[in-house]
């Protein structure tokens, strides 16, 4: 029972011993069943992957299908074996995966008076193996199963409860969208929301996703709380709305952006147009979209308010589709928001010149494209 030569004698050692000399709840157990189920419920028995990876290498080299009760389960492979059995696994990275596998108590070593694997065959079979019992798994095979069917059930929790909370994500993050661009304000309320995104980029877990469900619980309270009027604008509140944001740059001795029309932008950069629902037929619809698209390029919701407040939404907009046009060559869209951002408040930025410039580059793009196929 007392492993061969340096390693002590531990607690969990004595209760694997004490497991395997129980008597079994199953006769049998598919031994590959076993392992299926224990690969589920890994983290209940607190073994990784690679443990795993080891013993279905050890359990390659028992004989039979199944596990059974009235059979000795003791496999005597070498290191070398196993290794190859593994994989090509290192024989140090072996061992210390052998280890952990011991002291998880799902197999027992079995060692001889030299700690070498070997069976003492008789007549009718085999008198005495040395080497890695394999009773414990078919001593837990109902455990396992049952700490596996566990692990699957909360997993589908878990996918249902995510999906559950995508969705409430999608549906509170449009409505945001569509309060901001009629004259809403809701920017604090998006600023949760892109960040709620943001963490379900992540593996979450269940305590995570009931934080997010409580903040999302407390965003839908803060919609019934606001005012309808702050919400929600007539279409002649809306057409105020974007109206002023031209006229206000008509007005200012720097801009000219009211010589662009929404035909000129689409033209220039028509790759936004991909990521409207319709078609962009009015720039309130360009504006809708940039407010989609923004965090897709890695900008923050505080990084394009300040472009907002500098430029007015259409020309946030325009710059926004400009910046798509061209973003396999802009490294960091948001530093690069930032500084138009600076540009414009010191009155030494305006969108044309950016529009301008566009054709050529589309342009060009097509020209070597043809030229590529030919």
């Amino acid at each position: 029972m007392t492993p061969f030569g340096r390693q002590p004698v531990t607690a969990g050692l004595l209760a694997a011993h004490a497991l395997s000399e129980n008597a079994s709840p199953c006769p049998d157990a598919d031994k590959w069943q076993v392992l299926r189920n224990l690969t589920v419920a890994r983290e209940e028995y607190g073994v990784s992957d690679r443990d795993l990876a080891v013993l279905s290498a050890l359990i390659s080299f028992y004989p039979k299908q199944t596990l059974a009760d009235r059979d000795a389960l003791v496999v005597f492979p070498s290191n070398a074996s196993l290794c190859e059995r593994a994989h090509g696994m290192a024989e140090s990275t072996l061992r210390r995966h052998i280890a952990a596998l011991v002291k998880s108590g799902l197999i027992i070593r079995r060692d001889s008076p030299n700690g070498k694997r070997f069976a003492r065959k008789a007549q009718n079979g085999i008198r005495v193996a040395y080497g890695f019992d394999l009773r414990p798994l078919l001593v837990l095979a109902q455990d396992i199963e049952t700490a596996a069917e566990n692990a699957r059930a909360a997993a589908l929790r878990l996918r249902l409860m995510r999906e559950e909370i995508v969705i409430r994500l999608r549906d509170v993050r449009k409505m945001l969208e569509w309060t901001a661009t009629n004259g809403g304000d809701g920017a604090a309320a998006l600023a949760i929301c892109l960040e709620l995104q943001g963490s379900l980029r992540r593996k979450p877990n269940l305590a995570h996703l009931t934080e997010i469900q409580q903040r999302l619980d407390a965003l839908n309270v803060q919609f019934e709380n606001d005012e309808p009027s702050k919400m929600i604008g007539d279409d002649s509140q809306n057409e105020r709305h974007y109206q002023n944001t031209i006229t206000d740059n008509q007005d200012s001795e720097n801009s000219n952006e009211a010589e662009l029309t929404l035909d000129d932008v689409l033209q220039a950069a028509p790759e936004i147009e991909s990521y409207c629902q319709g078609s962009i037929l009015e720039w309130r619809d360009l504006v809708r979209t940039a407010w989609f698209v923004f965090p897709m390029l890695g900008i923050t919701i505080e990084t394009w308010e300040n472009a907002r407040k500098a430029f007015g939404d259409v020309q946030a907009a325009i710059v926004l589709s400009c910046m798509l046009q061209r973003a396999g060559s802009i490294a960091n869209p948001g530093a690069y928001l930032r500084t138009l951002t600076k540009q414009a408040l010191l009155g030494r930025f305006c969108p044309k010149p950016m529009v301008a410039a566009l054709p050529r580059s589309v342009k060009a793009s097509r020209w070597n494209d043809q030229i590529h196929r030919c």
